[in-house]
């Protein structure tokens, strides 16, 4: 029904571009007839109207891959730097999290891993809504922040780093077997913000999926059977992706695409000082206005990429 929804609505915007396009062509007529300034106006309306229209269906095509349409489960980690890097791994959560807002993506923060002084460790957040998935596996890679520490008492420039992969949200009709000998399970204490419920019982929970040793974490529900869910939930994604890359022979190359949290490796550089930029190593795309950016706007940097992609 998913999958019926998205072809409906791709059908009648197309239909709709369509009806654009022969309405333009009427008021060019119109216009050779009769050059007044009128139709030529209503003429550049009507063009104007269409481009972002054309865009967005152009955007839809460039999102044909398997699961691209799936929700999508974001992971972010910090790198090596302590606090600042922590700091930084913090700034990436909320700049996902308002561009997800922006995007009208329902958001649940599934673990939070708080810093000793600021910041987090890492944190784990699910996005839901059309094609989530398909925009944010484009920031999946390392980035880069240049800045004057906060934390520096000597206001020093600092190189903080931090990781982001995303996995699509497998529906639950799609079959992954995972069986109980499988699983290791922990539970142990959940720490930071959450409520009273937090620190008072061993609600947080940990699955180790043993052939595999993928790790999956949940804290911030209310009680251990929903931590447990949530967790299931996320270990599925991951096996499903481990599936598909070891039945396509790509586990290497998905492997390798996971560098070293550190410089060589970043995908987007985001520079404070000595100047304000920020800049994509893939695309090449720049922005003078990094505040913006990690306000969430970065739609257009996802889209320089999936453009860069779709010339490859």
């Amino acid at each position: 029904m998913k999958e019926k929804r998205s072809l409906e609505d791709t059908l009648e915007a197309l239909k709709r571009v369509e009806s654009g396009c022969e309405d333009v062509q009427v008021l060019l007529e119109f216009a050779q007839e009769d050059p007044s300034a009128t139709n030529l106006r209503e003429a550049g309306r009507e063009i104007a109207d269409l481009g972002p229209r054309v865009r967005a269906l152009e955007l839809k095509a460039m999102l044909g891959e398997r699961n691209d349409s799936s929700d999508a489960i974001v992971n972010i980690n910090a790198g090596a730097g302590g606090t600042e890097a922590q700091d930084w791994a913090e700034m990436l959560l909320r700049m996902y999290l308002r561009y997800c807002e922006a995007k009208g993506f329902k958001t649940r923060i599934l673990d939070q891993q708080s810093g000793e002084e600021a910041g987090i460790k890492s944190a784990t957040f699910t996005a839901e809504g059309d094609y989530a998935y398909g925009f944010l596996k484009a920031e999946v890679g390392v980035h880069r922040l240049v800045r004057i520490s906060p934390y520096d008492s000597n206001s020093r420039r600092h190189t903080s780093f931090a990781s982001v992969f995303v996995y699509p949200d497998i529906e639950d009709e799609i079959e992954i077997e995972i069986l109980d000998k499988d699983l290791r399970i922990d539970t142990y204490r959940a720490g930071g913000a959450g409520g009273q419920h937090v620190n008072k019982t061993d609600s947080a929970v940990r699955i180790t999926h043993l052939p595999t040793n993928i790790v999956v974490q949940c804290q911030n529900e209310r009680s251990q059977l929903q931590n447990r869910a949530s967790a299931m939930k996320i270990l599925k994604a991951r096996l499903y992706e481990f599936e598909v890359a070891k039945r396509l022979e790509a586990k290497e190359e998905i492997e390798n695409s996971k560098k070293d949290i550190a410089w060589g490796s970043q995908i987007r550089s985001y520079v404070l000082h000595p100047y304000r930029l920020v800049k994509d190593h893939r695309s090449n795309l720049e922005v003078g206005d990094p505040e913006s950016v990690l306000n969430g706007d970065i739609q257009r940097f996802i889209e320089a990429y999936l453009m860069s992609e779709r010339a490859t």
